[in-house]
């Protein structure tokens, strides 16, 4: 509930991906009334591939008024089955229903563009927030008492100064804002390659019209897993069951060399179909629908634990704090929960001085640090269980696997997403409600 007094405070967001436009929306309903977001895309023309639109995502996006919008399209889960790549063998299989009656939101899944539409929209809908499209942010000149940076637009305008109250960064995992931190705090946090890539492919229905076994896929509301030495596939429908998802992880072929900075290149329809070709025939028969030249490769990289999310009154947002692989298919979801979090922290200030507003982005960071590196954690967990060669672990964790299809009660899911357990920690914490709580003991102590 925003306060009877709003402060004054000019918020500057930095990026207009998921991150940025919840934290915006969260802080107007919120009642603040001077937001700016600078977003260096000429368009917020989204496409992407699916996204998965679990309850702790679910749960802020109803109350910053946009769930309905991207529920009316989105697919409910029913279960998860989770198979050998190589044979198409059921190794497990998850049932989903409950999810709705025990977090109160089900498991859905969408289309990143409904979901990034329904937040633009919505931030649209509200006065307080101007969206600077083509307009970059090259340097910071002052991190606090009142943060001050560059803005360039991109189409031949003069580049200006702007001043704010609080600069929020949420550029992603590229972010030149986290980069400048760090150099202010000589601090050097390593990126860290993952030995992994993903093709991101979404093929319609019109695609899979002639294969009767495809379009049972197409038409079930259920997540399936192919899961082989070092790669997996998750794949899903979205869009009203009209396109089916498909996201892999493979071992990385093509980055190398490349530089840091690089995380896409053109992907090869027939180095794909070789790296997947002990996968079943079902399988086969959907790569090989992807377009010739179509293809696009994500390299998946992460980044050390940073000592700071904050320098005074600057602080960082979703993958400029804490990227993540997405084996736990939570990177959206956590950029989401600091959005939420963040409105809720900074109506709480008791006034608007630099003092408190740099107290208050530290108690921010107090509150979404480890929840946030957790599952960083556990989405690497994740895959590594995901991608076992032959050996005593994979036997393990297909013993686990045949215990679950054998109807055992309580057991461990190796897919951790999956898991009932990780879902209580994941799915069943209320991060907005929890810095409303834990506000007060927080300030005191940061």
């Amino acid at each position: 509930m925003a306060p009877k007094e709003v402060l004054d405070l000019h918020i500057c967001i930095i990026g207009a991906g998921m991150g940025g436009l919840a934290t915006a929306l969260s802080l107007a309903k919120q009642g603040f009334n001077h937001i700016d977001i600078y977003e260096s895309a000429s368009n917020l023309g989204f496409v992407g591939a699916g996204i998965q639109l679990a309850p702790n995502m679910a749960r802020i996006l109803d109350r910053l008024g946009v769930w309905q919008e991207i529920e009316k399209e989105a697919v409910d889960l029913k279960d998860t089955s989770i198979r050998q790549g190589s044979t198409d063998e059921e190794l497990a299989n998850v049932d989903l229903r409950y999810v709705r009656e025990t977090y109160g939101y089900p498991h859905m899944v969408g289309h990143r563009s409904s979901l990034a539409n329904a937040l633009l929209d919505g931030c649209k809908r509200e006065k307080a927030v101007n969206i600077f499209m083509s307009t970059a942010i090259a340097s910071v000149e002052s991190w606090g008492a009142h943060p001050s940076f560059t803005a360039t637009p991109r189409k031949g305008g003069e580049p200006y100064p702007v001043t704010c109250d609080v600069l929020l960064a949420a550029d992603g995992v590229k972010s030149v804002i986290r980069d400048q931190m760090l150099k202010k705090n000589n601090v050097d946090a390593k990126i860290i390659d993952s030995g992994q890539a993903a093709y991101r492919i979404m093929l319609t229905r019109e695609q899979m019209s002639n294969d009767p076994e495809l379009l049972e896929l197409l038409d079930r509301e259920r997540a399936t897993r192919w899961i082989g030495e070092k790669r997996h596939i998750i794949a899903y429908p979205v869009a009203s069951k009209t396109i089916y998802n498909l996201s892999t992880a493979q071992p990385d072929l093509n980055f190398a060399d490349a530089p840091s900075s690089t995380y896409t290149t053109n992907g090869s329809k027939p180095q794909m179909l070789s790296v997947f070709s002990d996968f079943c025939p079902m399988v086969q028969r959907m790569l090989n629908l992807v377009p010739d030249g179509e293809l696009c490769e994500w390299k998946l990289r992460v980044h050390e634990p940073l000592p700071s999310w904050t320098l005074h009154q600057t602080a960082l947002i979703g993958d400029a704090a804490h990227p993540t692989l997405p084996h736990m298919a939570q990177g959206a979801a956590q950029a989401i929960e600091d959005g939420g979090v963040l409105g809720v922290v900074l109506s709480r200030l008791p006034d608007a001085s630099p003092e408190a507003v740099g107290k208050g982005l530290r108690v921010y960071e107090k509150l979404r640090r480890d929840r946030a590196y957790a599952l960083v954690e556990m989405a690497a967990a994740t895959g590594r269980a995901m991608h076992l060669g032959e050996g005593a672990d994979k036997e393990e964790r297909d013993r686990q696997f045949a215990a679950l299809r054998g109807g055992e009660k309580g057991g461990k899911v190796p897919d951790r997403w999956a898991d009932a357990e990780v879902q209580r920690v994941v799915y069943g914490v209320d991060v907005m409600e929890e810095a409303g709580e834990g506000f007060g003991e927080l300030w005191e102590k940061v």
